[in-house]
């Protein structure tokens, strides 16, 4: 039988904190199932709240989780992951969206379970409530500034080398949510742009 390859991501906030204690931990983990440990994926003194391209392990985690290189995802605790709501979803959305399984220490979590698929379909459901009640707000804010006669409206941006690294990234074959996460523009843009230019 064909063993499962498996990866660890490991961050520690400070220098003077040490990941060792982690890995020791999730190594005998691997050990107990009897995968593959393919490689191990870490940032030492960076907080979690810092985005992909300032945390050098966990972009290349991603990058490589992109291109399927292993089947599933060890991690201490889900802190290690990040600490934005939103970069989490996005993550665990991705992981699902590869068919990697993701394996979380402290909170007994493993995705290749019934329980732990059944966290993805909660995801889910926080993910669109989030996104009902930011929609609701923007209106109500929206109706409350047009009643005060303030017109409405902003700069587009769409520019020349935004439209050029979209299309770059849509012949690569990656799809519009991927895009518009690694430009830092709504999936709206990203969409008007591969219909206008």
């Amino acid at each position: 039988m064909k063993k499962e390859k498996v990866v660890i991501y490991t961050r520690v906030s400070t220098n003077k904190q040490t990941i060792e204690n982690q890995l020791k931990v999730l190594e005998k983990v691997i050990e107990k199932h009897d995968w593959e440990l393919q490689g191990i994926y870490k940032d030492e003194g960076i907080s979690g709240s810092k985005g992909r391209d300032e945390r050098k392990g966990f972009n290349l985690l991603y990058t490589d989780m992109m291109k399927r290189q292993f089947d599933r995802i060890l991690v201490w605790d889900v802190s290690r992951i990040g600490r934005s709501l939103q970069h989490l979803i996005t993550f665990l959305e991705d992981v699902r969206e590869t068919g990697t399984h993701l394996y979380i220490h402290q909170s007994g979590l493993d995705t290749s379970t019934i329980s732990g698929r059944m966290m993805f379909q909660l995801i889910g459901v926080f993910s669109e409530f989030e996104r009902e009640m930011i929609s609701e707000r923007v209106k109500i804010g929206l109706e409350r500034v047009k009643k005060s006669g303030v017109k409405l409206g902003r700069k587009t941006v769409i520019n020349h080398e935004l439209v050029t690294k979209v299309n770059e990234y849509r012949d690569k074959g990656l799809s519009m949510k991927k895009i518009s996460y690694e430009m830092g523009v709504s999936v709206g843009v990203i969409h008007r742009i591969l219909n206008n230019h």
